[in-house]
């Protein structure tokens, strides 16, 4: 099938690698602008970019894709099928309705679940159990198109953003691939979704990693797994920031929010509203990623000192 591929982050790329790999045509790939990032702010190229010219299928790279140039440029190449993975604009009618196919998205939740942006990480902070991607008819909504295909995806107990963010970025390109042969053949089943089940997420920023040590252990421990590697969690010890990477809960407790509960060889914990957040990978300020036994050696800290 004649396909425009469009995404950005490392997401994306395993699908449009899985596109390629089935046999089909890439006849472009469409991401957003180069980035300034680094104190020098040199320009990076998204990973879509990345790996669309190692396969030599052209890029095209539109600040917003619904300006009348961007769309008469997206016409010249006549898809049957526009796949959508991440790609960080939402999509205008005229070109919703540009290939016969449709264009279907690669949403990495279980819609109507976590419509929106980071789903992976949303589904981690809530404690969920399971997630998955979804394959959907894109229209003119937020995440809101017919579903076509699920697979579910289970969370395990130490899991956390980035390597979820893996395996869904697999399981959503294997998903697709293997959905596209029955819309071709007019074999696929378009579900509504159920809009009162219908869950939305925002963007996370940095600001979402700051601990609450009033909330539970529980929570806070998904907060850890769920913003690591980015923005991760974190809170604050003499004035220096202190990044939690690893942590996991025990129990009973007493004492303030946020005080250092205990001191074992290599691990400390907290009290939280709920429960002892036990710390087992840290990062201060200045500093490397160590375990927390490393830490304790290298830092004075001691039980009742306070956090945050």
């Amino acid at each position: 099938m004649r396909i425009i591929f469009m995404g950005t982050p490392d997401f994306a790329v395993g699908t449009l690698e899985a596109l390629i790999a089935a046999g089909h045509e890439i006849a472009l790939a469409v991401t957003q602008p180069d980035k300034p990032q680094g104190r020098k702010q040199t320009l990076v190229a998204p990973p879509v970019k990345t790996a669309a010219l190692s396969h030599g299928i052209p890029v095209f790279q539109p600040k917003r894709v619904r300006e009348p140039s961007a769309l008469a440029e997206l016409k010249k190449y006549e898809p049957e099928l526009i796949v959508v993975a991440a790609f960080g604009q939402i999509l205008p009618k005229e070109l919703l309705e540009l290939p016969p196919f449709g264009c279907i998205n690669v949403h990495a939740s279980l819609l109507p679940k976590y419509r929106g942006a980071a789903p992976i990480q949303w589904a981690i902070l809530n404690g969920d159990a399971v997630t998955g991607v979804t394959i959907m008819r894109m229209d003119e909504g937020l995440d809101t198109g017919d579903m076509i295909a699920k697979k579910e995806v289970v969370i395990d107990p130490d899991e956390t953003g980035g390597t979820l963010f893996d395996k869904l970025a697999q399981a959503g390109a294997a998903l697709c691939v293997q959905t596209i042969p029955a819309i071709a053949d007019g074999a696929a089943r378009y579900t509504p979704q159920d809009e009162a089940a219908a869950t939305k997420v925002g963007q996370i920023s940095k600001k979402d990693g700051l601990i609450d040590f009033t909330r539970s252990a529980r929570q806070i421990a998904c907060q850890v797994r769920g913003l690591n590697p980015w923005p991760s969690a974190y809170t604050y010890l003499d004035g220096k920031t202190l990044k939690l990477w690893r942590a996991d809960v025990r129990a009973g407790g007493e004492g303030a929010p946020g005080t250092v509960a205990f001191l074992e060889k290599d691990c400390f914990g907290v009290q939280t509203g709920d429960g002892i957040l036990v710390c087992r990978e840290v990062q201060l300020e200045g500093k490397k990623r160590m375990d927390a036994g490393a830490f304790l050696r290298g830092n004075p800290l001691k039980t009742g000192a306070r956090l945050g």
